[in-house]
């Protein structure tokens, strides 16, 4: 009985890590910090460096954070908040300030990408984010760090059109900051941040759009767009993206995917553990294959999954139940390997 006992034990824990995956340099995890009970900023990098996570995106600036990521080799992305893009963009000696505070000390860490503010467009802050990326940029470079790519944060709400995907089209507002936007990231050779949730169409009209698709487990004919064949809606949601920027002649410009996830709980059958591992796990399938969108076939694309931790300070209900893990570092499902 004792080696059937065993046997048992064994085959159960192969089948736990055979559903885990370990994530490539593609792959990050959002730190969102909305909550009064999470680990110290010294676990929580730990924590990513046990689960071979290798990219972070921090919303914005905190010390304990940043010293707790210095040596760590993780690829960092820092924000800053929504309400610092219009001070930032007001002079270089204001961005200069940003980043004398905020980055020169500390040498350590590998700023990646700096993004100024979250989901500013479409909003008010994002008329000033083309200055703000130039000042934040002369600013970067006057400590030496001239690799480090400066971009902005959009939403997928800021398009008019995103079906099919080669209608995607930014709204007339937002064609006109886009414009502007899509030339400082040319001519810097940085990508656009862009948030893509297909849990948010997918549960605005789940008689529509069949929830195999929204998870990548499309066993139906791929929806088609033109010679264009999509089984699964992020790509869908990317190439309407990628649309949108031809149409304002900024098709050159790459995205990174500033968030996607999906949540755990807080709208009823559809948010659970269950579809949220699937959708996880086959988007790190997904990226990590290399094979691109159809509109983009072959082309990398860095993804954030949001999010590493729930957060208890945030919005009852959906937005906090996106984490990865439970504030005291258990996983809220098994996905990665830690």
């Amino acid at each position: 009985m004792a080696s059937l006992r065993n046997l048992s034990i064994f085959l159960t824990l192969a089948l736990i890590l055979a559903t885990q995956v370990a994530l490539s340099t593609s792959i990050g995890v959002n730190y969102g910090r909305n909550g009064d009970n999470l680990p110290s900023p010294q676990n929580v990098i730990s924590l990513y460096k046990k689960c071979g996570i290798k990219l972070l995106r921090l919303f914005e600036p905190n010390p304990d954070v940043l010293e707790a990521l210095k040596g760590s080799g993780i690829e960092v992305s820092l924000g800053t908040r929504n309400d610092d893009v219009k001070v930032i963009a007001s002079s270089v000696s204001a961005a200069n300030q940003w980043v004398n505070t905020n980055i020169a000390p500390y040498s350590q860490v590998n700023f990646t990408w700096i993004v100024l503010g979250n989901e500013i467009i479409p909003g008010a802050e994002g008329v000033f984010a083309t200055q703000a990326m130039q000042n934040m940029k002369e600013a970067l470079i006057s400590i030496g760090l001239t690799n480090t790519k400066v971009t902005t944060s959009f939403f997928l709400a800021g398009l008019a059109s995103s079906y099919p995907p080669s209608a995607g089209a930014f709204t007339d507002e937002v064609a006109e900051v886009m414009k502007d936007v899509t030339a400082f990231l040319l001519q810097n050779d940085a990508p656009l941040m862009a948030n893509v949730y297909p849990y948010f169409p997918y549960a605005s009209n789940p008689a529509e759009i069949k929830l195999d698709y929204a998870l990548f487990q499309s066993k139906v004919a791929p929806v088609t767009d033109g010679s264009l064949k999509y089984d699964n809606l992020f790509d869908a949601m990317v190439d309407a993206v990628y649309s949108a920027l031809e149409k304002i002649d900024a098709g050159n410009v790459s995205l990174v995917i500033g968030e996607t996830g999906w949540p755990t709980a807080g709208n009823g059958a559809i948010t659970n553990t269950e579809n949220a591992k699937a959708y996880n796990s086959n988007l790190i399938k997904h990226v990590e294959s290399g094979v691109g969108t159809p509109k983009r076939p072959g082309q990398n694309i860095d993804v954030f999954i949001f999010a590493m931790f729930n957060e208890n300070l945030k919005a009852a209900g959906v937005e906090q139940n996106w984490g990865l893990f439970y504030p005291n570092t258990t996983a809220v499902y098994p996905l990665l390997q830690c």
